[in-house]
């Protein structure tokens, strides 16, 4: 079980490993952090913990099941020429889901909840809940799937796994509360859940889109947004200043 400890190349797998899915593991962050902000603040810590350790069980599940996974890539049919499997239809509903989501969320914001006059009753705890394990179980699999394609030790994955959620529970917080403070970043972050839910719905197409440019993009945006921030930071400043 521990073998894999005292090899170099196990170690160079773990790191590379655990380096990707910590980036993978940003959209569920932000994710998390946009459905929990939506509870009561004495809910919202608890919220982000349970969704990260339902993704840790999530993983570690389907890592415990990887001859259901190798057999949810076996085609299933076949439409317009293009095979589909398993793996691919729980991308395509994840993927609109989170598109589903995130327009709604982008409209509250820019509409309000009762610009037509109607008030909604605020998420229940669960519903909550329900929602992120719905969207743990797309970005599990996956994660998964790219782990498999990467290691071929269980160990390396699962140590990987742990030690990712870990990493993710401290940074939740400090995320989400970044995200909560800056309504700009919130909008950014509802626009990256478009993004991912597009690049999902494509991928179960057999249209790969390279994780690479996506990634780029968002980190490209984030600079923009954080020099934004900057700069009404320092015009407050100045205004605030006393006049000679």
């Amino acid at each position: 079980m521990f073998e894999w400890m005292t090899s170099s190349e196990a170690w160079i797998a773990f790191a590379t490993l655990t380096l990707l899915e910590i980036v993978l593991g940003i959209d569920n962050i932000i994710f998390i952090s946009i459905l929990s902000g939506k509870l009561p603040a004495e809910q919202q810590a608890r919220a982000r913990t349970l969704g990260l350790l339902l993704a840790m069980g999530t993983r570690l599940l389907l890592l415990l099941s990887l001859a259901w996974i190798i057999r949810l890539t076996a085609p299933l049919f076949t439409v317009l020429g293009q095979e589909i499997s398993g793996r691919d239809l729980i991308l395509i509903a994840g993927g609109l889901f989170l598109l589903y989501k995130a327009t709604r969320e982008i409209h509250e914001k820019l509409e309000g909840q009762d610009h037509e006059g109607v008030t909604k009753a605020a998420p229940t705890f669960s519903a909550v809940i329900g929602q992120i394990l719905l969207v743990d179980i797309v970005f599990s699999l996956d994660s998964v799937i790219t782990a498999v394609g990467m290691v071929d030790n269980i160990y390396v994955m699962i140590s990987s796994v742990v030690v990712t959620v870990i990493i993710m529970l401290f940074a939740a917080g400090p995320i989400s509360a970044f995200v909560n403070r800056h309504p700009t970043v919130k909008m950014l972050a509802l626009s990256f859940l478009l993004l991912i839910g597009m690049t999902l719905v494509a991928e179960g197409l057999n249209f790969h889109v390279p994780k690479g440019y996506i990634y780029f993009a968002m980190g490209f945006a984030v600079l923009v947004e954080m020099l934004n921030i900057r700069t009404r930071k320092g015009k407050k400043v100045e205004f605030n200043q006393p006049k000679t």
